[in-house]
């Protein structure tokens, strides 16, 4: 007589989805009112010009496409590994590949899109996407070394050329300075949403059939000819004057020699060191129990929750009766590291698993946009994409080696990666206690105000 044995099916309460839709719902409908009430208003202020608005709605727009373009080939990459019957090896190798040219390369990038401008590093960044999507299209099965060299190249120049050339631009036509902390949250919660989108995209393109495994590409190239063609027909930049020489001198001067730069560096590199092993290991995590999960429907939860935290950003940030971004920021990572010490023991309840995950998220959601402002407060528009580049470096090189020594050799066991991950996060919040000792007035910066 056979045995048959049931499959136990974890599912997620689909009331999840709706509340997280509403609370993101709410939050753009009431953004209006929070910001004009946030907004520390004098005799010279007519409130927000139609101009910003104009700026602010087409930049985001562009930096839409953008994501969408970054969200898909994520989604879309795993699956086509398994497709074409790549094994586990195959994958952790194209990992170490990705963060390896990431490594190099980000400190490089950084310092190339401050000399010759950010919305030159843009355009590079469409052409990488256009030229991977017609290889694709192309080639039925692209080396891996390639494609994880070309789309490590592309994510590194996106995660700081948009940004900065937005700040430029801001500067430039002579906004408001407190108008970018409603951009750099909106930023977020944009971002987070596209990525979703990316996700419905590859899901709609692929379907059932595996026959439809080059249509996402397809789309990859219409993103990036349109995002392209809007980058060009945007503002206009003036590259870069400074020589390589002239450059190095004001780096050492104002980035180099500046410790309180350091300390928000290194706060962006724990940040960055945990997301990436958040993103790695969260799916052998949830399934580690032996019941069947579809990850699918988890991974928008966690944007969502992304989206929700960013929206905390302009409550707790703006106005008069603020906070200071310091400290709200060592809360949120000292918060931050406590969910991933709670994963990092083995817990293995699913439920409670993705209310953790969902909870770090949304504090990452409040955290990318304080740091951003921070960036604005301490250094120099000329020098920000260097600034960035180098702290991607040593993060980089952590992930690097936790991939090798975890994924490949299994030297190393999941919960002890969380557990670095908790280590860097309480770094990073003693990093911004001493940047609030040692800053000096941050709120009346060298920036134009």
């Amino acid at each position: 007589m056979g045995v048959v044995i049931e499959s136990s099916v974890w599912e997620l309460n689909p009331s999840i989805y709706i509340f997280i839709f509403v609370c993101c719902c709410f939050s753009i409908f009431l953004f209006p009112h929070v910001s004009n009430l946030n907004r520390t208003s004098t005799i010279f202020d007519h409130g927000t010009s139609h101009s910003f608005l104009r700026f602010q709605r087409n930049f985001l727009f562009v930096y839409s496409l953008a994501s969408v373009m970054e969200g898909l080939w994520s989604v879309f990459g795993e699956y086509e590994f398994a497709s074409y019957g790549i094994g586990r090896e195959t994958m952790v190798k194209s990992l170490c590949y990705g963060y390896t040219t990431a490594l190099f390369a980000a400190p490089f990038l950084g310092v190339f899109s401050d000399m010759i401008g950010h919305k030159k590093a843009s355009l590079i960044f469409c052409i990488l996407h256009f030229i991977f999507g017609v290889w694709k299209r192309i080639s039925e099965q692209p080396s891996v070394f390639m494609s994880s060299i070309c789309l490590s190249l592309a994510n590194t120049i996106f995660s700081f050329s948009f940004e900065n050339w937005m700040v430029t631009q801001h500067e430039k036509q002579g906004h408001r300075l407190d108008s970018l902390n409603d951009t750099y949250w909106l930023m977020s919660f944009f971002e987070s949403s596209s990525f979703i989108a990316s996700q419905m995209f590859a899901n709609w393109l692929i379907g059932n059939n595996t026959e439809k495994s080059t249509a996402p590409s397809f789309v990859v190239i219409f993103f990036a000819a349109t995002c392209f063609t809007f980058i060009t027909r945007g503002w206009t930049e003036t590259s870069g004057t400074a020589s390589l020489k002239e450059y190095s001198r004001s780096f050492y001067a104002y980035i180099l020699g500046d410790k309180r730069i350091w300390l928000l560096a290194w706060a962006q590199a724990c940040l960055h060191f945990s997301i990436g092993i958040f993103w790695i290991i969260w799916a052998p995590t949830v399934v580690a129990d032996g019941r069947e999960v579809q990850l699918g429907l988890i991974y928008p939860c966690f944007l969502g929750s992304r989206m929700i935290g960013s929206t905390a950003f302009p409550c707790l940030t703006s106005g008069p009766s603020s906070l200071r971004t310091e400290d709200c920021l060592v809360f949120a990572y000292i918060i931050l590291a406590l969910l991933l010490s709670i994963v990092a023991y083995d817990y293995q309840e699913i439920g409670v698993l993705v209310t953790l995950f969902c909870l770090f998220h949304a504090c990452v959601g409040f955290v990318l946009p304080s740091l951003a402002r921070l960036r604005t407060m301490y250094v120099p528009n000329e020098l920000r994409g260097g600034m960035m580049g180098f702290s991607l470096a040593p993060a980089n090189g952590a992930i690097l080696l936790s991939v090798v020594q975890g994924g490949y050799y299994r030297n190393v066991g999941n919960a002890a990666l969380m557990a670095f991950g908790v280590c860097g996060l309480l770094l990073a919040a003693g990093c911004m206690h001493a940047l609030k000792q040692w800053g000096k007035q941050p709120y009346n910066n060298w920036h134009k105000q």
